[in-house]
């Protein structure tokens, strides 16, 4: 008896020497606060993968959409709480390196990417991770059903018949909603671009708050058509809903997500290590699995029924004029269309 009972005290003097190395182990870890509009079922693979390759991080997202999170970052520059910004909208990183808001690193392998997607400036701020695009959602069940004709152009979306059938992101919401609406200032002019938006307002059912939402809603019948992120229309689509994903003939707009420290950060090499994965093979690995096209040349992952002319249609967007006019564009838009919101969840 007096054998086990020892046996059980060394057992249990064992169990706790391993709970308390592993509380050691867990308090030695650094939480990072890192501010992201990364699709919520990145997060976790993202976490353990940088994790994982600096462990005496552990990473502590603050998510939402990349409107909200642009603003909150802005209303914060006094006091910034966030270590670093992942997955954000490049145009946004502009505006917050305009005012001082990013720490210059150049993460190691770099220069390895391609030209576009990173700062190339001597003492850069940002680096790109993937880039995402605006296109049409369409379901061909619905759209038969009601007599409405595919639609192969934006202008074609002015149809009468697409008339409380359309929805789309809320460009001061989400990041696919700007680019699109930028893209079509772009590419129209402002006078045209405005005309078109004020005649597809007459068709909108409402403006959601997500990139992917309009075409989660086209998917499941909800609607005919949203113009959403591609690769949620793929995703859609190879879940088996009944779905065309258009790349307007015209052109579509396009945003890099983009990655940075956030100046006065606390924590600064352990946050440079970080952003050295951003930049790294393994991580656009990771991102390719979600996005189409990413940062790294030698990461090649097209999906399934992934519209390949969407590169040949990508506009040649110019970020800083994003960045510079957001705050206008939005402002104008909101007068025009604000009584079409959807409610906030």
């Amino acid at each position: 008896m007096m054998t086990l009972t020892r046996s059980m005290g060394l057992t249990a003097t064992l169990a706790m020497g391993v709970s308390l190395s592993a509380i050691g182990i867990a308090e030695a870890r650094t939480q990072l606060t890192i501010y992201t509009a990364l699709e919520n079922d990145q997060l976790a693979p993202i976490k353990d993968a940088i994790e994982e390759a600096v462990p005496d991080v552990e990473v502590a997202w603050v998510r939402d959409s990349t409107g909200v999170i642009t603003a909150r970052i802005l209303a914060e520059a006094d006091n910034p709480q966030a270590d670093l910004i992942l997955g954000v909208a490049n145009s946004s990183m502009l505006m917050f390196d305009e005012i001082g808001l990013l720490e210059s690193y150049a993460p190691a392998g770099m220069e390895e990417l391609k030209p576009l997607f990173f700062d190339q400036r001597d003492e850069p701020t940002w680096v790109g991770m993937d880039a995402y695009v605006g296109v049409i959602c369409y379901n061909t069940f619905e759209g038969e059903a009601a007599g409405i004709i595919q639609p192969t152009s934006w202008a074609d979306l002015l149809d009468p018949s697409f008339e409380g059938q359309l929805v789309m992101p809320h460009p001061a919401s989400s990041g696919t909603g700007y680019l699109t609406v930028g893209a079509w200032l772009q590419m129209m002019g402002e006078e045209d671009g405005w005309a078109f938006m004020d005649a597809l307002h007459e068709n909108m059912a409402a403006y959601l708050h997500s990139g992917s939402a309009p075409c989660v809603q086209a998917a499941r019948g909800e609607r005919v058509a949203g113009i959403a992120l591609d690769m949620r229309g793929v995703t859609e689509k190879n879940a088996g809903a009944p779905l065309e994903v258009i790349v307007p003939s015209e052109g579509v707009g396009w945003e890099m997500e983009a990655s940075a420290i956030v100046k006065g950060t606390e924590h600064l090499e352990l946050a440079q290590q970080v952003m050295d994965w951003v930049a790294s093979e393994a991580a656009n690995e990771l991102y390719s699995e979600t996005y189409a096209v990413v940062a790294h040349p030698a990461v090649e992952n097209y999906p399934e029924n992934y519209p390949l002319v969407v590169e040949e249609r990508l506009i040649d967007n110019d970020f800083a004029w994003m960045a510079a006019n957001r705050e206008r564009i939005l402002e104008e838009w909101t007068r025009r269309y604000e009584a079409k919101a959807a409610p906030r969840d």
